[in-house]
């Protein structure tokens, strides 16, 4: 029934705020602090590209409407000691290594090798804040250069190279910078990013553990779901004893919940081959399952089929008899029958046999996309020769 007798702060949340623009100092000093993160911001972002192609199940709309889902998953306790091991012999962390991996992901998926990733960066740089309660985050775009399918080792030496420049620039505000770089804007998009990465190094079940040991109180965790999405995916990781735990949220504008699924599976596939075999280039790491594999590799292409024992002209006859009528060739507002086109092509095949065209002669066409250049090819079959198409741009 007492008031607790702490020792008040040594600082206040608004002196961390004078603090700050005392060191950042003005954009009209072209020595400030400011001036210099600005200049860094626009030279290392310039030529961002304003949206990642990525395998969506729809367009995406005019407006978001961020709308979301979300999917938990674990990480296997050997993969999280072995992304350790490898962020360690790297000198980088293991969120280096999570930011290599998934930047090589969206590569594989079509994203392109200019991969801007954007992370929220807590923004306690003093340790006089460490116990001041209020929000210091601040959000940093890492822009990941993929080009030349580097081996994941040198990957995540280049991450750790354009992270750590980052944080060494990490006091420019979001919304400033967003101001500064000055990209397209549009309603359907988060400007600079669509992609978030975060990684949790606290020990957050170790902090819901003492709720339960709060005296006089019976505490009930309560997990919150939020349907809501600001980016088109978000992966979340958070460090727990012996591994760590993962969860996804993804914009159901653009994703079906199997497809980021596929995402999540493909991204933990990645990495656990990325982390045995840091020599191996990117663009040779495993992203399929055994399933997955073999449904590309046959199941899409069993295309097999009876070839008949007949050549182009005889099968090409056939259809002659068989529909003279039915349209054969269409270009542009020319179009030929079977018939039509049997009968020009067999009149230019007596001109080119007369000309000297024979068996296993070859024959340059020069000729667009048009109704002549069928003609033309059918020709040449029909006087025995072989054609060769030449470029006429």
């Amino acid at each position: 029934g007492e008031a607790p007798a702490w020792e008040p702060l040594p600082v206040q949340y608004a002196d961390h705020s004078l603090w700050q623009r005392d060191i950042l100092g003005s954009e009209d000093d072209p020595d400030s602090e400011i001036s210099r993160q600005l200049s860094y911001w626009k030279e290392t972002l310039a030529g961002l590209p304003d949206e990642l192609a990525l395998p969506a199940d729809r367009p995406r709309p005019a407006v978001a409407s961020y709308r979301g889902d979300r999917l938990t998953f674990r990480l296997p306790e050997e993969l999280a000691a072995a992304i350790e091991h490898t962020a360690r012999d790297a000198q980088a962390s293991p969120f280096m290594v999570l930011q290599a991996a998934l930047a090589a992901l969206l590569t594989r998926l079509g994203a392109g090798e200019d991969v801007p990733i954007g992370t929220p960066i807590a923004g306690r740089t003093d340790t006089a804040l460490d116990d001041l309660v209020g929000v210091f985050l601040n959000t940093l775009v890492l822009r990941t250069d993929t080009a030349g399918n580097p081996t994941f080792g040198d990957l995540v030496a280049r991450v750790r190279e354009t992270s750590l420049r980052a944080y060494a620039h990490q006091d420019l505000p979001f919304e400033r910078l967003v101001e500064a770089v000055n990209p397209e804007r549009s309603l359907a998009r988060h400007p600079l990013f669509q992609i978030l990465l975060t990684f949790n190094n606290t020990d957050y079940q170790g902090a819901l553990d003492t709720l339960d040991e709060l005296p006089g109180l019976d505490v009930v965790r309560q997990t919150v779901e939020t349907s809501a999405a600001k980016f088109d995916l978000a992966f979340g990781f958070s460090e727990r004893a012996g591994g760590l735990d993962g969860v996804l949220e993804f914009s159901t504008d653009l994703f079906d919940r199997d497809t980021a699924g596929s995402f999540v599976d493909r991204l933990l596939r990645l990495l656990a081959a990325a982390v045995a075999e840091p020599a191996t280039p990117i663009g040779s790491l495993d992203l399929l399952g055994e399933v997955e594999g073999e449904l590309v590799v046959s199941g899409w292409n069993g295309t097999a089929c009876e070839v008949p024992g007949r050549s182009v002209v005889e099968l090409f006859g056939e259809r002659v008899v068989s529909s003279p009528g039915a349209v054969a060739v269409v270009a542009g507002e020319q179009s030929l029958s079977y018939a039509e086109l049997d009968g020009r092509a067999e009149r230019l095949a007596r001109l080119l046999v007369a000309r000297g065209v024979v068996a296993e002669r070859f024959v340059a066409v020069a000729l667009p996309r048009s109704v002549d250049l069928v003609v033309a090819l059918l020709a040449v079959w029909k006087a025995g020769g072989a054609y060769l198409p030449l470029d006429t741009e």
